[in-house]
């Protein structure tokens, strides 16, 4: 999954200037550092006061900041956990909730409007707030308690200032920083909005197709023909990467995992609309500066992995289930991990959202489950026929809504905007002058289910509480989105599979792959797909269910999911790992999650071993070498890791240099695909280098890549080639989202951790991803991996990118970041007892 790197770089000018220099060296190097960084930092033992409770809640700590909590009632815990979160990690909940609102200007200043724009003419907070009174009325008291903790704790750190609180270092050391621009920022009260909120943000992060539809369009306007476009899109390849569900279709209104079925006709494509390239460009140029909080969906391979093994195939006879989610590398980690325990009866525990109540990923004491991205297509772009404020539907004007947005500016004057909106959904082209120039009275409108008021939370307080398949159905049938594949398994020894989601269902014109045309109404949505037919399966004859964002099911299933999927390189070698292997362990599949198996290198390198060139040096010459025998694993340490990484990216640039420079390709599995097409025709129109006068073929690009990837590596790396090392060029280092670019290192020095070579690589199980376009430096990974035995929950694992703490300097901050680079874990323990087997520091918290 590829993170919005724009974004980040926007953040650089955030304006922390030559005041921000001389303050930060200044803490720095006196004494006062420690105060200003420790001030913020949390009290986890003794005694502390939670209005509020009905009782006494008790907070056990392991050694690596993970809170066990347990309390009387379920108020009382996620008024603690509300508590808790505001203590580890306020400030990246406050940075979200601006962001979900389209308020980081208040923060940051006018450099970041043109974000704002966009993000208030979508609107997620308004349908947030919408979304809260839709809401059972015991998901919005656990809401209101959650909102309850986190003010508790702003209440008890700073002072009050009108209707909110006085933003300080007290709060987080961020904090101090903004202080050196932003000095009259004021931090609001926590609102139940604030958390379905940034389910939006998850939503949009996890979007589907939404960029692919605009570089098709886009490749088209600046000249490539359809066909051409097509080949850069290939079809799934189903005969060699198997879909999550074996089979199955739709029966008498509900999906049966045994049925037949019979193919689905072909989706009708949209009739072709002209645009210029030049609109289109700015469009997804304005679109990647949207901050992707998790991620951002604008890449292939994006999502996650996870499967279960059933009790057949285990050492146990009971289930595992693993998932590892693959996201935006950050510091801190998306991830929060805690246990929840009340005498009310809920008992879970897992990874949890700071700023969202319960758990999202994780078990209780019943079931455990998992998410990848299904990665529907639930996203059109509508192109408009327009009349000033008025819009063409079927030969008719109607009146578009119109509203009114302000956005304040940190040290700038407030600025208006007006959004509007048709019946298809609100006018992006509207947030930027460069996006008014798509020509004519057009705009463009998108169509999106997250911007229809749904009921997503209540699937979380529902999955929390669930004690089997039936119960688990039932609050995955209020998971609206993001739509997402979700793995079940229970102590009983069942294991399921289950996709949730709004999925819509098109008229017929649309086939979601390019723009619609507004004005027709054959284009629109004409309803979702019924959730009991959604593809689902309960104990599967194969004994095990495996998913990461490959296929759901054959093209016998009635509906369409989408047509752009991961190509299922993942999916494949994980179906692969399990095959293999009889009594399987946890060790077996710890080891499973850190595969760095290249699954494209066995398809190119005996293309690349063919070439007998003449004339190479000796570097050459023991370069090539490094491919014969090599096992396709990418370790860290892996010279021919590092070589064929090089030829890879460099055959890359050099065959689609066609494509426009913001649509480099990324390497992801697509391109594999596209890749393994071409190497079949060997004098395809994309071998050939528009930049000189010789037409050249698939041998000549061969050779000049790895001629390339030669030099490249030797200026970088030496021209010993038994030196080369894959964790020397592919380096993660986990970056601060909000000042960890900032361009002055000071400050960047305070928030970020230093660089770090790692293993895997993009499309690999141990998804480490890096862009062709931009180099091999990691920009998507595992976000946490998890690893559940139903048959004794305390033997589970998990592990998270850095760690549990969003403060600074403290011990929790990134002390799990050398595990989790080298595929270690911690021990996921469920005790509920009196004394959990791990807990080092005890806090009571009291009412």
């Amino acid at each position: 999954m590829k993170p919005p790197r724009t974004f980040l770089r926007r953040l650089r000018k955030v304006a922390l200037w030559t005041l921000g220099v001389v303050v930060v060296l200044a803490i720095v190097a006196t004494g006062l550092g420690v105060w200003s960084v420790r001030r913020a930092f949390p009290t986890e033992e003794g005694t502390l006061a939670l209005p509020g409770l009905s009782a006494p809640v008790t907070v056990k700590r392991d050694q690596y900041g993970i809170p066990q909590v347990f309390a009387k009632t379920s108020d009382d815990l996620y008024r603690a956990q509300g508590y808790l979160h505001a203590q580890d990690r306020f400030w990246e909940m406050d940075f979200r909730r601006h962001v979900t609102a389209g308020r980081i200007s208040e923060l940051f200043g006018q450099s970041q409007l043109e974000t704002d724009k966009y993000l208030r003419t979508m609107g997620w907070r308004r349908v947030a707030e919408q979304e809260v009174g839709l809401l059972s009325p015991q998901a919005q008291q656990g809401l209101k308690a959650y909102a309850d903790g986190v003010n508790a704790w702003l209440a008890a750190n700073t002072d009050r200032q009108g209707d909110g609180f006085a933003a300080s270092g007290a709060l987080s050391l961020e904090y101090s920083i903004l202080g050196l621009q932003n000095s009259d920022y004021v931090v609001e009260p926590w609102q139940p909005a604030d958390s379905l909120a940034w389910l939006k943000a998850m939503a949009w992060d996890l979007r589907g197709n939404m960029e692919t539809e605009i570089r098709r369009e886009a490749l088209k306007a600046e000249g490539l023909s359809t066909a051409q476009v097509e080949q850069l899109y290939p079809t799934y390849p189903i005969d060699r990467n198997v879909p999550i569900v074996p089979g199955g279709a739709v029966v008498n209104g509900a999906f049966d995992q045994n049925a037949k079925g019979a193919p689905t006709p072909t989706t009708p494509k949209a009739d072709a609309v002209s645009l210029p390239a030049g609109g289109l460009l700015d469009l997804a140029d304005g679109l990647a500066k949207l901050p992707g909080l998790m991620g951002n969906a604008d890449g292939d391979g994006i999502g996650s992995n996870s499967w279960v093994i059933s009790g057949k195939r285990t050492a146990t006879g009971k289930p595992i289930l693993a998932n590892d989610p693959h996201l935006s590398p950050s510091q801190p980690g998306i991830w929060y991990q805690m246990g929840l325990f009340c005498e009310c009866g809920l008992k879970v525990a897992g990874f949890t959202f700071s700023g969202v109540p319960g758990v999202v990923i994780g078990h209780n004491d019943r079931i455990a489950w998992g998410f990848t991205n299904l990665d529907p297509d639930v996203i059109d772009m509508y192109l408009e026929k327009l009349d000033g404020d008025k819009v063409n539907v079927d030969g008719q004007w109607e009146p578009l809504t119109t509203r009114q947005e302000v956005i304040k500016v940190a040290g700038g004057q407030d600025v208006t905007i007006t959004v509007r909106t048709s019946k298809h959904g609100p006018l992006l082209s509207d947030a930027s002058d460069d996006l008014k120039k798509l020509g004519g009275d057009y705009a463009l409108a998108i169509r999106w289910t997250a911007l229809d008021p749904g009921r997503t939370a209540d699937a979380l307080f529902s999955l929390n509480k669930a004690k089997d398949w039936t119960e688990f159905r039932a609050a995955a049938a209020l998971f609206e989105v993001p739509a997402q594949n979700i793995v079940y398994a229970d102590v009983d020894g069942n294991i399921g599979y289950q996709s949730p989601g709004r999925i819509p269902v098109r008229g017929a014109a649309g086939d979601g792959k390019w723009f619609a045309q507004g004005w027709d109404s054959k284009y629109d949505w004409t309803g979702f797909i019924p959730f009991a037919e959604l593809p689902s399966v309960f104990n599967p004859e194969q004994g095990y269910i495996a998913t990461a964002n490959q296929k759901v099911i054959g093209d016998q299933y009635q509906h369409h999911l989408t047509d752009d999927w991961s190509f299922g390189y993942r999916s494949q070698r994980i179906n692969d790992m399990i095959q293999a292997k009889s009594g399987i362990t946890l060790d077996d599949v710890q080891q499973m999650q850190f595969d760095n198996r290249n699954g494209f290198a066995p398809t190119l390198i005996p293309v690349l071993q063919a070439d007998q060139r003449g004339g190479r040096s000796k570097v050459e010459q023991d370069a090539d070498k490094l491919l014969q025998g090599w096992d396709f694993q990418q370790g860290e340490d892996s010279a021919a890791a590092a070589y064929y990484n090089a030829i890879w990216r460099n055959l890359l640039l050099l065959t689609f240099d066609e494509i426009p420079s913001d649509y480099t390709p990324d390497g992801g599995d697509r391109w594999f695909e596209v890749v393994r097409a071409l190497l079949d025709k060997p004098d395809d129109p994309y071998w050939d280098v528009k930049s000189t006068p010789t037409v050249e073929k698939r041998d000549d690009i061969l050779v000049r890549a790895m001629s390339d990837a030669v030099k490249e590596l030797s200026e970088a790396q030496g021209e010993d080639v038994s030196k080369w090392r894959w964790g020397a060029m592919h380096t993660l280092t986990p970056t601060h989202a909000t000042f960890g670019e900032s361009g002055i290192g000071p400050i960047e020095w305070l928030f970020n951790e230093p660089a770090a070579g790692v293993s895997g690589g993009d499309s690999i199980v141990n998804a480490t991803g890096w862009s062709a376009g931009d180099g091999y430096e990691v920009d998507a990974v595992p976000s946490m991996r998890m690893i559940v035995d139903l048959a004794n929950l305390n033997d589970s694992r998990w592990v998270q990118l850095t760690g549990n703490s969003g403060h600074a300097f403290h011990d929790n901050y990134a002390d799990q970041f050398e595990l989790w680079r080298t595929g270690r874990m911690l021990p996921f323990r469920f005790d509920n007892d009196d004394q959990p087997l791990d807990s080092t520091q005890v806090l009571t918290l009291t009412p």
